[in-house]
């Protein structure tokens, strides 16, 4: 399929396909805010709530050729900002009439904080009674460790996860992106949805708690069970513990990655490697039998790997019908033509008038289109264009703002 037959039937000048649903995003560093980009990737108006002088997100290092940060600019595009200090009664009020005109408010505080401020889920359905409110934490908004601080690390470690990853034999190694608060943003988006599709039904607001310990154990693949029924699983670095070969092997000039999960593909393997009489040999044939015949297998085609270049012999493969990828860099996977084709780096608009590639929404429709539309706003940069839009009341709270930044 070629990219304009997909899109023949869009919808011209479209947000996406949550165009109208307004979001206060009252979030800091990277779960909350990861959140709230996906809704704004969307489509949805999300008005970011943060200090007008405040720093969340400037993180080290600047995107070379601007003076920005690489984390803020990533996660905050599409969003608009409102410079209001929550902790002050008259930044509270402009917040909760804010909140009238919402539909989802989503923060990521420690649990507890907001209700300090006055900004919790019930200060906010007093004034809004069908409000979504999706509270993203490390442990929950309840159980024995609520009360506790969490950063993405921690939460690897706590969760098991930690110590499945790395070689057998090794030290627990952390992953290298932020993965618990990735999933925790990823099903804050999903439970923020899910329960505007009940209040669509119902008329009915809600409180959704969601937990980074909770996301990640979720997202292990089902490998909780196995430990919690006395069969943990062991770490396995590269391979997995039901299918051989499927491992990293070097070549002349890098690695590749090749999963060989069918037998059929096992018996074009061995013709490609000039080993065609382990088709179907005792210990090889099935995968049942190479299961218990790992380490052979691995040194059979590692030794092939070692005689030959990347490319040449991920093409040999490929050409046969099997799965499998040079171990690339992500200088290098970025300037894949199909990673352009599908135009997951979009040239954006920065606040200060450079330009950078930022990685753009990974869902594609059909109907309502999604792309980067702006770049990460400065902070409080739209206060004065969304108080305006509070009939009757924007001016009372634009002055507030102009007072606390003179």
């Amino acid at each position: 399929m070629r990219e304009q037959d997909f899109l023949r039937e869009s919808l011209s000048g479209s947000a996406g396909p949550l165009e109208g649903i307004r979001v206060l995003d009252v979030t800091k560093v990277w779960s909350g805010p990861l959140a709230t980009c996906v809704l704004a990737d969307l489509g949805a108006d999300v008005v970011r709530v943060e200090l007008a002088e405040g720093r969340d997100g400037q993180v080290p290092p600047n995107i070379p050729g601007t003076g920005l940060s690489w984390f803020r600019e990533t996660v905050h595009r599409n969003k608009r900002s409102v410079g209001l200090d929550l902790r002050q009664a008259p930044g509270r009020e402009c917040f909760l009439r804010l909140v009238a005109t919402a539909d989802l408010v989503v923060e990521n505080y420690k649990p507890g904080t907001l209700d300090g401020w006055g900004v919790g889920y019930e200060d906010c359905r007093e004034v809004r009674p069908d409000i979504v409110f999706v509270s993203v934490s490390g442990w929950g908004q309840y159980g024995p460790n609520a009360h506790l601080p969490a950063y993405d690390p921690v939460i690897q470690a706590a969760s098991g996860w930690m110590a499945l990853n790395g070689p057998p034999g090794s030290s627990p190694v952390r992953a290298p992106t932020f993965l618990a608060d990735e999933l925790a943003g990823l099903h804050a988006a999903i439970g923020a949805l899910a329960a505007l599709a009940h209040r669509s039904r119902t008329g009915e607001g809600q409180h959704v708690d969601v937990s980074m310990m909770d996301s990640l154990l979720f997202s292990s693949s089902g490998l909780p069970t196995l430990a919690a029924t006395g069969a943990p699983p062991p770490r396995l670095g590269n391979e997995t513990d039901f299918v051989v070969p499927s491992n990293v092997y070097e070549c002349r000039d890098g690695h590749l990655y090749l999963a060989v999960a069918l037998d059929k593909h096992w018996r074009a393997l061995t013709e490609v490697i000039g080993k065609p009489h382990l088709a179907r040999a005792d210990g090889y044939g099935t995968n049942k039998d190479r299961l218990g015949n790992r380490e052979a297998i691995n040194r059979i085609v590692a030794e092939w790997c070692l005689g030959r270049t990347v490319s040449d012999a991920v093409a040999a493969l490929s050409e046969r019908g099997l799965v499998v990828a040079p171990v690339r860099t992500l200088a290098e996977a970025v300037t894949d033509p199909h990673v352009a084709a599908r135009e997951m780096l979009q040239e954006t608009v920065l606040s200060d008038g450079s330009s950078a590639p930022i990685v753009g929404p990974p869902v594609k429709f059909s109907r309502t289109p999604t792309g980067i539309r702006r770049g990460a706003p400065v902070p409080g940069a739209d206060t004065a264009e969304v108080l305006a839009e509070l009939d009757g009341y924007g001016a009372t709270c634009e002055m507030h703002f102009l007072r606390r930044n003179s």
